[in-house]
């Protein structure tokens, strides 16, 4: 995959989803991760930094941490193996390609808990679970428990609250609401989870993440788009790429000009279901350059914050003087 451009100045996508229960949720992991013995973490596999959860790397404080990247059949498999290598890297956390099309996967993870974290007096492992909206938790809980006991489903935030869930096999899950988080620093991610599915549709501008898509599946999957859409040659520009494409679909509204929603949501929906072939969204290489740039910002945020607070006091102490 081409090293796509870090963070693009000109894309601004503001997205306004952040239900009242995914505040509580992100108070209620701060809260329960201490009396945990493990994370198990559920990301996209072809997101595996966007839709990772900031707030389990901050407070996770050292705790044995598997990482499960779910929707493996989706993903780009030379990609994925990429990040299972660069996530493995890192001290006490297991990585594991998984997707609910194969249980199998997913019942390794009762043959791995125990090997990573001490049991309790009882033999019990305690594990929070968790992940952002649409990545498969639910799915991935039934398979563990071997019957269904969470609520699945297509739609992003379907579970509302923490449950405790006794596997009676030595693992005690703590379920925690799929989650997004009340800013997202880096513009390109927030692109990716849109994309990807895991923001609710009323809450992003389809057109916008379609053109986002549009660029880098040119960019990234060329051959994949010259067979899909059975062209010799790809235009340079994503916009007329939609053209080509949305003419080649029928995506016509009035005057015979080309319905951008209309190809843009079929483009993005056959990325979701992988009709365009296995693409990943972005590799460990992309990801820790987005990053540096984004904590650099964030940086430079404080030190303005810092330098405003220090003006603010020079100015109260100076009329104070008068």
């Amino acid at each position: 995959m081409a090293p796509f451009p870090p963070l693009c100045a000109a894309q601004h996508m503001s997205i306004n989803w952040f239900p009242g229960h995914m505040s509580k949720a992100i108070r209620e992991i701060k809260d329960i991760l201490p009396k945990v013995d493990m994370i198990i973490e559920i990301v996209d596999a072809r997101i595996p930094y966007s839709s990772a959860n900031p707030v389990i790397s901050q407070f996770r404080a050292g705790k044995p941490f598997l990482k499960l990247l779910s929707k493996s059949d989706l993903a780009d498999p030379v990609v994925t193996q990429q990040w299972l290598a660069h996530f493995q890297k890192e001290d006490n956390v297991k990585a594991l390609a998984v997707t609910t099309v194969h249980p199998e996967q997913i019942r390794q993870i009762l043959g791995m808990y125990q090997s990573m974290a001490k049991p309790d007096k009882l033999g019990n492992i305690t594990a929070l679970i968790t992940g952002i909206p649409n990545v498969g938790k639910s799915t991935i809980i039934n398979i563990l428990a071997g019957k269904v006991i969470a609520k699945t489903g297509n739609e992003p935030a379907i579970t509302k609250g923490q449950q405790r869930i006794d596997l009676h096999n030595g693992l005690v899950l703590i379920d925690s609401p799929g989650i997004l988080w009340p800013k997202i620093e880096n513009p390109n991610s927030g692109y990716r989870l849109a994309v990807s599915g895991a923001i609710k549709e009323t809450a992003i501008n389809n057109d916008e993440v379609g053109l986002w898509a549009a660029a880098f599946f040119l960019k990234n999957y060329p051959e994949l788009m010259k067979k899909r859409f059975k062209l010799e040659t790809l235009p340079e520009l994503d916009v007329e790429f939609l053209e080509v494409i949305g003419r080649q679909r029928g995506c016509l509204g009035s005057g015979g000009h080309v319905d951008f929603h209309k190809i843009a949501t079929l483009l993005i929906n056959e990325f979701r279901t992988a009709t365009l072939g296995l693409i990943s969204l972005e590799t460990p290489e992309i990801a820790m350059a987005e990053d540096a740039i984004v904590q650099q910002r964030l940086a430079e945020k404080e030190a303005l914050k810092a330098e405003a607070q220090r003006l603010r006091k020079l100015a109260f102490k100076a009329r104070a003087k008068k």
